[in-house]
């Protein structure tokens, strides 16, 4: 009996917990949009930002932030910095914080998937994938500061992407789906590739075969897994462009988004695994029998210089494709 109302209380306290978070929530959405209607009415020229919006800006990183944290993964850290980042995208466009999130998704159930393969090759292989607050910033500092820059050019909204009308919008919004792709490619092909792949891994640069888990070692099925990895990304923005953008038939065609994020996420797989292959130090380990970043009395060199570690290279590969990705794709974009 005692056990019986222990567990009543804690679903009591639970319930109670989550309906205080629900008002906080809708108090401060309802807040921030009073200052922006003040602020609207103030300076004249600005366009107060929707209640919904507002709404939807705190519930759903909260939500997610929260449900990352029960399932372990993210940590703490990891947490508050997904708060900010989903907050400022979702504010600024609902295809940047769908894209987000199926990257986040899909990457984290991809890190769960075959655990008991990776454990077996993976030296710093963490349950659950379990990210910090460095982590998601290099993953999502860069798409954040675009969303920004986004919001300062357009303000909140959804647009369709027109180069023709909104040239420097058009090419921040596929900025940010190149940066998301890129990190989604790389994901998927370091977490697939390992799994199913039957052949062993090839260095990037010489196309010799090294160890499973060598930094710039590349498969067949890793390079498919992260042209898939982006294109489902891709295919997140543009479901949600056809959802919400109402006139879409009025703008250039929306579906090369799809095949958009398909090369971004091949390309920063590919990218990624480069500067891993000269900038990050793998070794095998023969005390452990894996490779690892480290160098060690017991460890043999493969490749690379310790210069840069995993975040920083994903974040270089991701900088590079929102730079540089959008152009080619201008030239290519059917109208």
């Amino acid at each position: 009996m005692d056990s019986e109302s222990a567990d009543l209380t804690k679903e009591y306290i639970k319930m109670m917990t989550d309906m205080i978070v629900l008002c906080a929530t809708l108090a401060l959405s309802l807040f921030f949009w009073i200052v922006s209607l003040t602020l609207s009415a103030v300076s004249g020229n600005l366009q107060p930002v929707s209640p919904w919006r507002w709404l939807l800006s705190i519930l759903v990183p909260l939500t997610m932030a929260v449900r990352a944290l029960r399932r372990r993964s993210l940590d703490r850290s990891g947490a508050l910095a997904a708060l900010l980042v989903g907050f400022v995208l979702t504010m600024a466009n609902f295809s940047f914080v769908s894209t987000m999130l199926t990257f986040f998704l899909t990457s984290t159930k991809l890190t769960r998937w075959g655990a008991e393969k990776k454990k077996k090759i993976e030296a710093d292989y963490k349950e659950g994938g379990q990210r910090n607050w460095i982590q998601v910033f290099c993953n999502g500092g860069v798409p954040t500061e675009l969303a920004l820059l986004y919001m300062i050019e357009v303000g909140p909204g959804e647009i369709p992407v027109d180069f023709g009308k909104q040239y420097s919008a058009s090419w921040m919004c596929l900025s940010l789906l190149g940066a998301l792709a890129c990190c989604a490619g790389d994901t998927w092909a370091s977490e697939v590739g390992p799994v199913l792949s039957q052949s062993q891994p090839r260095l990037i640069t010489t196309w010799q075969e090294v160890p499973v888990g060598t930094n710039g070692g590349v498969t067949p099925v890793g390079l498919v897994a992260s042209f898939l990895g982006g294109a489902v990304v891709g295919g997140a923005y543009f479901l949600t462009q056809l959802l919400l953008v109402s006139d879409l038939h009025l703008a250039d065609p929306q579906w090369p988004i799809v095949v958009y994020g398909g090369v971004a996420g091949l390309l920063g797989s590919v990218l990624d695994s480069f500067l891993g292959a000269h900038m990050q130090y793998s070794g095998f380990d023969s005390s452990i029998g894996k490779v690892v970043s480290y160098e060690s009395a017991t460890t043999r060199r493969i490749c690379g210089k310790p210069i840069l570690d995993n975040n920083a290279v994903n974040l270089f590969s991701s900088v590079l494709i929102a730079l540089f990705l959008p152009g080619m794709a201008w030239g290519a974009w059917p109208r």
